[in-house]
């Protein structure tokens, strides 16, 4: 990684030349510590970066990105739980305010709960995705062919909130109202953040 032709560290000249002169302060401040005011849970594709799409600065978002935004629910196993561990920090550590879950338009994880993983990702993405198989198969069979797409990328954010509920430090603090749950869907064609409401359905953010 030392050529300027590579993406990576061209991006690295432009953000030593362009936005750190500006920023340093307010990373000078930032390494003394962090208080981020909300957890995302968003999927790791790179067409739907939660950074962007808030127009957030270094320190407010604590983002935790994996296949299709999935939560698993609540397991103190001893086992090793990547997602688990982040939200326990950002809850219990960081204090967060709210928790968003985040789909996401055109999903590959979700389509392969609808399909099948593919044969090259069988190692862990099949296991990790088949947690929400059966929420997304049974969205398949009951709504029309055109709305499939979209409908299964929903239930997934709902899966993942549900999931949220199972871990008894969130329940507490959302039951007490120092803690929200979200449910968002980001079209990236049109860019437009849809937002899981109590009836329940997905409406655009106005």
């Amino acid at each position: 990684m030392t050529d300027d032709t590579d993406p990576l560290i061209s991006g690295y000249h432009r953000f030593r030349a362009d936005h750190w002169p500006q920023a340093k302060a307010e990373y000078e401040a930032l390494a003394a510590g962090q208080t981020p005011h909300t957890l995302i849970v968003a999927c790791s594709d790179s067409r739907a970066d939660p950074a962007l799409i808030f127009d957030a600065a270094p320190g407010q978002l604590f983002v935790v990105r994996n296949v299709a935004n999935i939560v698993p629910p609540y397991e103190p196993d001893g086992l090793l739980h990547g997602v688990s561990a982040a939200l326990e920090f950002g809850v219990k550590a960081l204090n967060v305010r709210r928790i968003v879950v985040m789909g996401h338009a055109h999903c590959g994880g979700v389509a392969a709960m609808r399909n099948g993983a593919p044969d090259s990702v069988q190692d862990f993405v099949a296991p990790w995705i088949a947690q929400g198989t059966p929420v997304v198969r049974h969205v398949a069979e009951t709504v029309d062919l055109a709305e499939v797409e979209q409908a299964s990328e929903e239930a997934v954010v709902r899966l993942s909130i549900r999931n949220l509920r199972t871990f008894p430090w969130i329940a507490e603090r959302e039951a007490a109202g120092s803690l929200e749950l979200i449910g968002l869907h980001f079209g990236i064609a049109e860019g437009i953040l849809r937002k899981l409401t109590s009836a329940p359905r997905f409406e655009p953010l106005a």
